[in-house]
């Protein structure tokens, strides 16, 4: 990648559809904490007809949201909402500090949330606590291990990406994970 492209300044937001806006709603403002922060209630014309939709985006620290869209109309409904896959490789991993990801952790738990929908996993680099929302996708929240974002390490690994995928696509599957 060229040193002079500007990179995007930041996600902006991420787009899903539900089924229900309002089981969707508890889950993240209730329960992790996001804000409901805009509701856009609109009718546009959209692929050849005109689709009713109510767009909700709940907010990241950082400015940036999640956003789900809930149709008027069942064919709609069922043309943009497929059902996202049940798979722990389809997810959105966001960023959290300890103590956040411990209280996240609690509320799900004290609202009733068990395994299989809320896991922990131990990265090495990272801690990671998997949650299924009431629509079906995998959030993940991640918190980095201190000794993972050291900058000598980052850079490491930033100097070595394109050297280990090339590597990986040769054929050589060996772990690079020294924090395991």
């Amino acid at each position: 990648m060229s040193t002079q492209a500007r990179l995007p300044s930041r996600l902006h937001h991420t787009a899903y559809v539900t089924k229900d806006l309002e089981a969707t709603r508890r889950f993240y403002e209730d329960l992790i904490g996001l804000p409901l922060v805009a509701t856009w209630c609109e009718s546009d014309e959209l692929f050849g007809a005109v689709r009713t939709y109510c767009h909700t985006f709940f907010e990241l620290a950082d400015g940036s949201a999640l956003a789900f869209f809930q149709f008027e109309k069942p064919e709609d409904q069922k043309l943009f909402g497929p059902e996202i896959p049940a798979s722990p490789f389809h997810h959105i991993a966001l960023n959290v500090d300890e103590e956040t990801q411990r209280g996240i952790e609690q509320r799900l738990r004290a609202g009733g949330y068990a395994e299989p929908d809320i896991y922990v996993l131990e990265h090495g680099y990272c801690r990671s606590l998997y949650a299924t929302d009431p629509n079906g996708m995998i959030v993940e929240f991640t918190h980095d291990s201190p000794k993972a974002i050291q900058a000598d390490l980052v850079k490491a690994r930033r100097d070595k990406a394109h050297q280990e995928l090339a590597r990986w696509l040769a054929g050589n599957h060996a772990s690079n994970n020294v924090f395991r």
